[in-house]
């Protein structure tokens, strides 16, 4: 990969910008572009960097970027660059395999408190591919290196600003629950949860009830947060709560491996996407 192209995909990242990578991976025949030829494509399947072929292959590229970008999973375009009438259309007399992988900011988790849960929460969180913010007055950078941020000035609520995706952990030891619950529901993150006793989760949310909060809205609350792993250590209790996690994220029932079918992987529908005229 060129210096260029690198240093583009390490901006886009750092700004979180979603995008697709796309790689010349065979050529047959005749081409304009050569194996290991890259290009970069937005959100939007415009090309921002680098060649992999002009006119309808460009376009055929761009299309596969996204509906890999809507996917979240790779796939494998053959095109084929000699039909004029089926194919790509180019008088290349040839045909190409281009490999397009979408990469997406790594999912955001906001974590509200401090103490060996949040500690746990943010190192396994983070090993399993989330970018980590922890707001609390107690936490210190040091106990928590694997976090992306922290926020320690003192209580600011206003620091939570999940968007929607995001996933919001609330472990703050009945310390502003109230608050940072309201304000995480507010802001439509895709997973919201409360590190508290059954007792104390109910009395949280019967007081977002009472001062008006929508039940659909009360619904999103998981309290408490976690598998049931019948955890009782912090490090397990933090270990349920990526499992649930992890297994919204990807979508998983969260039941034991062994009493359940085998999986369908969505990869495979996407593992090869046939343009009109393409081989198979």
């Amino acid at each position: 990969m060129s210096a260029d192209l690198l240093a583009l995909q390490l901006s886009l990242r750092d700004r979180r910008q979603p995008h697709a990578l796309a790689t010349v991976v065979e050529i047959l025949g005749s081409s304009s572009a050569k194996p290991s030829a890259k290009a970069v494509f937005d959100a939007e399947g415009r090309l921002l960097a680098g060649w992999i072929g002009g006119g309808c292959a460009q376009t055929m590229v761009a299309e596969a970027a996204l509906l890999c970008l809507q996917s979240g999973e790779s796939c494998v375009i053959d095109i084929d660059l000699n039909d004029e009438v089926f194919g790509a259309g180019m008088p290349c007399g040839g045909s190409m395999r281009v490999y397009v992988e979408p990469v997406l900011p790594r999912p955001m988790l906001w974590l509200m408190g401090h103490g060996r849960i949040v500690e746990s929460l943010c190192e396994f969180a983070h090993k399993v591919g989330f970018d980590v913010t922890v707001i609390d007055n107690q936490a210190t950078p040091e106990r928590l290196p694997a976090a992306a941020r922290v926020v320690n000035e003192h209580i600011r609520y206003d620091a939570l600003q999940p968007e929607a995706g995001d996933y919001v952990v609330i472990a703050s030891h009945h310390k502003g629950d109230y608050d940072s619950l309201s304000r995480a529901l507010a802001s439509g993150a895709g997973y919201v949860a409360l590190v508290s006793s059954r007792t104390r989760a109910k009395l949280v949310i019967d007081r977002l009830r009472q001062e008006g909060c929508d039940e659909a809205h009360l619904g999103r609350v998981r309290a408490p947060a976690g598998l049931n792993l019948a955890a009782k250590l912090p490090e397990e209790i933090a270990l349920s709560i990526v499992a649930e996690m992890v297994s919204m994220r990807r979508g998983g029932g969260g039941g034991s491996l062994a009493e359940s079918g085998p999986a369908e992987s969505p990869r495979q529908s996407l593992k090869l996407v046939n343009c009109i005229g393409c081989s198979n």
